[in-house]
């Protein structure tokens, strides 16, 4: 009776190894797989480094956001961790939904140029 139960077992464990070597083989060939053979773990923006213990948390990014261009070479990713990766998506959502320092009527939306401590120095000496 015990070598009823152990056969059926060996081949249910031969297709788990089978199956997980194939999705291994298929994750290499993914763009992740690519990348991480590429590039050093080293996030392209604030430059934490990796291990294998949390590589999870470095991405790979798209850098013109198209998913489907996936050249070879690497040249559309960089590795980014998670938080610079939701970062950059949502520096890009933003200009997508604000546009790029245009006002809606068309007008160049221009930055302050005031500057708060400029005669600091003048009223510091007054105190004095």
């Amino acid at each position: 009776m015990s070598l009823k139960k152990t056969i059926p077992d060996i081949n249910k464990l031969d297709k788990v190894v089978a199956e997980a070597r194939h999705n291994q083989t298929l994750r290499e060939q993914g763009y992740r797989e690519q990348a991480l053979k590429l590039y050093p773990w080293v996030c392209g923006r604030c430059e934490r480094e990796f291990s294998r213990t949390n590589l999870r948390e470095l991405t790979v990014h798209h850098k013109d956001h198209n998913h489907d261009n996936n050249p070879p070479d690497g040249s559309n990713w960089e590795l980014l961790c998670l938080y610079c990766h939701d970062n950059e998506h949502s520096r890009y959502i933003e200009e997508a939904e604000y546009g790029n320092g245009v006002t809606a009527e068309g007008e160049r939306d221009i930055p302050s140029t005031y500057q708060p401590f400029a005669d600091i120095e003048s009223l510091l000496k007054k105190k004095k």
